[in-house]
């Protein structure tokens, strides 16, 4: 076997998260720059001889160099086997599947996620670990500490692999199986929802329309809507995954899916609506004239889950991250589970599931799941919500609104003041932290503050401590703002600010949701500052 050592260039000193490391392709087309991380995976890894890997991602710009790199480092490391999606495309929920399924040491994903993709765009690796999951701290710690030191990466310089052609191919002694990455992720999702049921819905004459966003779950939503399940041809729109997904933001948000929603807009127009964004793990769910919060949709499904075959049994908990409405806390109450408030990031939902305490997640940024495997995933959100409508006859809206009958309503948004100056963003919470002790009992408008601190969990599993995870202001009926700072972006600060109102009267659920969060609206910028410390008068963003 012939190996190259070559020397490395450091991925400029940012740790990786559990959203793994996102820069612009130029950064990652820095020579030496990929393999640094890489590398430094495997040094983490120890001896890899013997295991399998699995390798895919969203198909954004760069993907295949990446894919023939990582194939020719593995090879080098003594990887068996390398289970690679044909054309270097995988979901980032089907490489937990797959990994999951076939009892891999652990994957590499490809992606940014939802950041814009081409030449100009975001490229973005992460590890995720044996059980599917992302990597936790410990572990992309130790990846950082290696890159820090090493001088040097090894390779194989064997001929390049054709993506295209499914089965086995050699590369030094290593097997190369070009797989198709819907498979076996199509495979499970036979086992969780009644795809009878659905098949007889679209028989009936339903309509949906999916927006791929020339993202990576086109040819999932394809396979799966449009083949297995009988849903008429064109139903996936934008199926195709494009290297910078049209020229357009694959976020599934109402700005961002503008298409979808204008589609759903029309009286005349499709019953359901779904969108998915970059590598397959977000979900929107929209009804016709009718746009639904990540927040409700996870309660939705939380109190109506044994409708589907695989929850028929029901659920051991639920967890959402701290942001997240407490729309799915009523719903555990009502169930008589717990519910668990989280750090965002999908490792803290991963030892809740790896430790049987619950059984569905989610996070307000448009991620749900469940434990069939340890990611968000986009596409089985919207298999649930089909599975739902099917069992119940009831169209999106008629569900929401008796939810909110029985339960109440959460209005929700979330403002977004995106690529601001890093150390004015700092600057603002830590003067936020300065006011917290002061806030409690404090009138604000027509509200009272019943408590405020900096978020700080403790994993009932493993004990581990994680602090300033965001700002909380609660009143004493239960409406919050969350002030917190998101690490998804290569370019300076996102702020995110959170609006949440409870209202448990039917008589006032009619109302736009700015229009309810007004008075809360107002608070957030007095109490923050957030046009004096940004220089934005309004948000980037309004979800």
């Amino acid at each position: 076997m012939s190996i190259q050592n070559q020397s490395t260039q450091p991925f400029s000193g940012q740790r990786p998260g559990t959203s793994g490391l996102r820069k612009k392709v130029t950064v990652f087309q820095q020579p030496g720059y990929l393999e640094n991380f890489v590398q430094s995976v495997f040094d983490t890894l120890g001896d890899c001889s013997g295991q399998t890997l699995v390798l895919g991602g969203d198909g954004r710009y760069h993907n295949r160099v990446a894919v023939q790199t990582i194939l020719h480092m593995a090879a080098a490391h003594g990887y068996a086997r390398v289970l690679v999606g044909q054309g270097g495309i995988l979901s980032t929920p089907a490489v937990s599947c797959v990994i999951r399924k076939h009892a891999a040491l652990g994957g590499i994903v490809l992606s940014a996620s939802h950041n814009p993709g081409g030449i100009d765009g975001d490229f973005g690796i992460k590890y995720n670990i044996a059980n599917g999951g992302p990597a936790p701290e410990s572990v992309t710690e130790a990846i950082f500490q290696f890159s820090s030191s090493i001088a040097a990466y090894r390779i194989s310089d064997a001929p390049e692999i054709d993506l295209q052609r499914l089965g086995r191919q050699q590369l030094e002694q290593m097997v190369v199986e070009v797989i198709d990455p819907v498979a076996d992720y199509a495979e499970l999702m036979q086992q969780l929802f009644d795809f009878e049921a659905i098949r007889s819905l679209f028989a009936g004459g339903f309509r949906m329309c999916f927006d791929g966003m020339h993202a990576v779950s086109g040819p999932y939503a394809q396979a799966i809507l449009e083949g297995l399940l009988g849903a008429p041809a064109g139903t996936v729109i934008n199926a195709q995954p494009l290297e910078d997904f049209g020229g357009h933001h694959p976020d599934p948000n109402p700005v961002n899916a503008a298409q979808l929603i204008g589609i759903m807009a029309n009286q005349d127009g499709p019953e359901f609506g779904a969108a998915s964004d970059g590598d397959g793990d977000r979900n929107m769910i929209v009804g016709r004239r009718f746009e639904l919060t990540p927040s409700d949709s996870l309660a939705v499904l939380a109190a109506h889950a044994t409708l589907a075959p695989g929850y028929r049994h029901g659920l051991a908990g639920i967890a959402r991250s701290m942001p997240t409405s407490c729309a799915a806390d009523r719903v555990a109450a009502a169930l008589g589970i717990p519910c668990y408030e989280t750090p965002t990031g999908w490792k803290f939902f991963g030892n809740l599931l790896d430790a049987g305490k619950v059984t569905l997640c989610g996070e307000e940024s448009y991620g749900t799941g469940s434990s069939h495997i340890r990611e968000k995933d986009g596409l089985w959100a919207v298999l649930f919500w089909l599975n739902l409508l099917a069992v119940t006859g009831k169209p999106v809206q008629q569900l929401v609104a008796e939810h909110w009958a029985r339960f109440g309503r959460n209005y929700y948004s979330r403002h977004d003041y995106e690529a601001i100056d890093a150390a004015a963003a700092e600057e603002l919470m830590a003067s936020l932290r300065i006011k917290l002790p002061s806030l409690a009992g404090q009138n604000l408008g027509n509200y009272v503050v019943d408590y405020a601190d900096d978020f700080c969990y403790t994993d009932p599993v493993d004990a581990s401590v994680s602090s300033k995870q965001g700002i909380r202001i609660v009143m004493t009926d239960g409406s919050r703002i969350v002030f917190r700072l998101s690490g998804t972006g290569t370019e300076g600060a996102t702020l995110r600010v959170y609006l949440e109102r409870y209202e448990a009267d039917p008589a006032y659920h009619h109302l736009l949701t700015q229009q309810a969060l007004a008075a809360l609206i107002l608070i957030a910028e007095q109490v923050a500052g957030i046009s004096d410390w940004t220089g934005r008068v309004r948000p980037s963003v309004i979800t």
